[in-house]
């Protein structure tokens, strides 16, 4: 089965980061492919990380972006409007093209967060 992931949640006031990003292990350990994860709305927080995130949050995509090859996509707009201008590394900014794109080539979509 083929997964295209959405994050919609700040890792500071939802679980839901977490949720998906336990998923996607879980999936991906169960032999499944994520084409993507793209980061949307509050979710492009976690591409961005905040003084209060732990180290281990950020980490965890980070590894699993160098580990298992899965793509971390922030939504570029999204964090223009946010002011957000460097993103942790094994994130790439990008469109809502790629998001669309993703959904089109996957089985399922999965969204985390309101």
């Amino acid at each position: 089965m083929k997964y295209a992931i959405q994050i919609n949640d700040s890792p500071l006031r939802s679980w839901s980061p977490q949720t998906g990003l336990q998923f996607i292990k879980a999936a991906l350990a169960s032999g499944h492919e994520v084409i993507r994860v793209f980061f949307y709305h509050e979710g492009i927080h976690n591409a961005f990380g905040t003084p209060e995130s732990t180290e281990t949050a950020k980490s965890d995509w980070v590894v699993l972006a160098e580990t298992a090859g899965v793509e971390l996509v922030f939504c570029v707009s999204a964090a223009e409007r946010r002011g957000m201008v460097a993103p942790l590394a094994g994130f790439q900014p990008g469109g809502l093209g790629l998001w669309v794109d993703a959904c089109l080539r996957a089985d399922r979509v999965v969204i985390f967060g309101g």
